[in-house]
């Protein structure tokens, strides 16, 4: 199996993404499989936890493997310049 899983920021550690991934049940099976060099970044083993992905990088654990892909719409951006002239920003800065 082979998915997409984007991610909020520019990097994310290899642990954290083989759970995001849902590559690995818990932090303790990925830092298992890691350190056992069952873990590939672009086909090549990595055996430290802590390493950085960035986009594009695939991740391999046994036949499953997914692709980091960078997320670059914020959602929650707010464009005062372009918001509804209704619309009233200083009623909702503090909620």
């Amino acid at each position: 199996m082979h998915i997409d899983v984007p991610i909020s920021g520019d990097t994310i550690k290899l642990g954290q993404f083989l759970k995001l991934a849902n590559l690995v049940e818990s932090g303790g099976h990925a830092k298992e499989a890691i350190s056992a060099g069952e873990v590939t970044v672009n086909n090549e083993v990595v055996t430290s936890r802590g390493h950085s992905l960035i986009d594009g990088d695939t991740v391999g654990l046994g036949e499953d493997s997914a692709t980091v892909v960078v997320d670059g719409d914020d959602g929650d951006y707010f464009d005062e310049r372009t918001a509804n002239d209704d619309f009233d920003p200083e009623k909702w800065r503090n909620l």
